[in-house]
């Protein structure tokens, strides 16, 4: 005989230590068993709204090949579900239950006996403990009877439960959310790109060009020159701009856990992962994710991308449940894709699967008209961000200086230069700025010789130093037209982006030539 008052004591408070449901189980069958012959417990979760019933946790000694998933009521079964019948139900055999049969077939279940504790909360119906046996009439109406002293308890407990995911998920959402209102607020701010009228111009006439379409983009550039801007661009000027714009910088991520930071976990998958966890393509659904450093991806990761880009399908790390991933897919990168194929650092059919539309950002040295337009573009915003109160205007001399420079950090370094450069206007109390620390060019890494001169012997030219010659004659021919009918890319039978990208490497100035 049991003491029903001290087993209602421990029982209770085994069933309420935690909010964790597979702790809270595990801990119950250990206490239960004490008590009722029992192989295993399961929680299922009655959906009113859906009328559909979930196992959200189960814990076994017997050995089962079940798959926990949402079954889908009938009506007769919910009828059953919601009558005022008994709150134990003794089942000798799963067959004795309209329900059960279902969930014998549905979660392909052996011959089982149990004993099904239905719980309400506030005359509401939110599912049942299910304490089951291996095996036929395991079970008796006293063992029933002991199960039902927990009823409270349980319901109570399964119902903070519940709460408690609802209130992570709603968590979840709201950072979504809070991302959501943040691009919105970029967007009212407006989305500048300096030099879509000069510089940029090419590159914003494809932007508008493969924006409206589902087509994935691969923008090319160096370090710096606005990748991130290029591909937000492309999103707010798409079908899907008031959806999540994601970004992953694959380069920024510990290899042991990128695979969890673009497909999510499950709870348990790995040490430390304490809950289940929403990935980046998750959180990207019907909106964009844009893939920055695509060229850091380690081998395993681009070949789950590589599935997700030929059937929209992934899992999470440690799950089962394929998900799927309607999401638009940019990727960036300062990296020469194709070189890495060649050494078997990239996926051949990865590259031609995001080399669908490149585009290809000059660097800053290739533009120099546009550094005067972003200088004092980056001094008005940085005199907002500093809150200093300066009418700075830079000299004559000092435009000289920056449009001389090579910038090898591109946009990014000019925009540091400018901070930089305020900074020490501020403490001089001047406000003429001269950008003294670029005199005569003494930071620009462009000491390397030019390929013209390296060798006059053509007899001995490198295959570089030929395409170089090559792509340079061509240009002349047209004068310096790179894209459209008569250009150089028609002539040369190559898209535009690819010939611009090999025009950087060989460091083949842009610009029309004049006559």
């Amino acid at each position: 005989m049991i003491d029903p008052k001290e087993f209602f004591h421990q029982g209770t408070l085994t069933i309420c230590s935690t909010l964790d449901e597979d702790k809270m189980l595990d801990d119950c069958f250990r206490f239960l068993k004490n008590y009722i012959p029992l192989n295993g417990l399961m929680i299922g979760v009655y959906h009113t709204d859906s009328g559909s019933v979930e196992v959200i946790s189960y814990t076994s000694e017997i050995n089962l090949s079940f798959k926990a998933q949402e079954l889908k009521l009938s009506k007769s079964d919910i009828e059953y579900v919601e009558s005022t019948i008994g709150s134990v139900l003794l089942l000798q055999k799963l067959e004795d239950n309209p329900v059960g049969i279902r969930m014998k077939k549905a979660f392909n279940l052996p011959e089982l006996s149990s004993v099904v504790l239905r719980l309400k909360v506030e005359d509401q119906r939110i599912g049942a403990i299910i304490a089951f046996a291996e095996g036929n009439k395991k079970f008796t109406w006293d063992h029933g009877k002991i199960l039902s002293i927990l009823h409270d308890p349980f319901a109570i407990a399964i119902s903070n439960i519940l709460r408690f995911k609802e209130l992570s998920r709603l968590k979840d959402l709201l950072k979504d959310e809070n991302i959501y209102l943040h691009e919105e607020l970029r967007k009212i701010q407006g989305n500048i790109v300096i030099g879509q009228n000069s510089g940029l111009k090419e590159v914003m006439e494809m932007v508008s060009q493969v924006a409206p379409l589902e087509s994935k983009v691969l923008i090319l550039g160096e370090t710096g020159v606005g990748k991130e801007l290029i591909a937000s661009s492309i999103h707010y000027n798409s079908k899907r701009r008031n959806k999540p714009f994601i970004r992953v910088n694959c380069g920024a991520i510990p290899e042991s856990l990128i695979d969890s930071e673009l497909f999510g976990h499950e709870k348990g998958s790995f040490t430390g992962a304490l809950t289940a966890k929403k990935g980046k393509f998750e959180r990207a659904d019907n909106g964009t994710i844009f893939l920055d450093e695509i060229g850091e991806l380690p081998l395993h990761v681009q070949t789950r991308l590589l599935r997700v880009l030929q059937t929209g399908e992934y899992e999470r790390v440690g799950g089962t449940q394929t998900l799927k991933a309607d999401v638009r897919i940019i990727a960036a990168t300062n990296r020469n894709l194709e070189d890495l194929v060649h050494k078997g650092l990239f996926r051949e059919d990865l590259w031609y699967r995001l080399n669908v539309f490149p585009i290809f950002i000059p660097p800053l040295r290739q533009r120099k008209n546009d550094i005067p337009v972003l200088t004092d573009y980056f001094i008005k915003k940085k005199l907002k961000e500093l809150n200093l109160r300066l009418n700075p205007s830079v000299s004559e001399k000092g435009f000289s200086r920056l449009v001389h420079y090579s910038w090898p950090g591109n946009v990014r370094e000019l925009e540091n230069a400018v901070e930089r450069e305020l900074i020490k206007a501020q403490a001089k109390k001047s406000e003429i700025l001269n950008f003294n620390e670029y005199e005569n060019n003494k930071n620009s890494p462009e000491k390397s010789k030019d390929l013209n001169n390296e060798s006059s012997d053509e007899l001995y030219l490198s295959i570089e130093e030929v395409l170089k010659s090559h792509i340079e004659k061509v240009l002349e021919a047209t004068k310096g037209k790179i894209q459209g009918e008569n250009g150089a890319a028609k002539i040369l039978d190559i898209h535009p982006s690819t010939l611009r990208h090999k025009m950087t490497k060989l460091k083949i100035e842009f610009g029309r030539k004049s006559k």
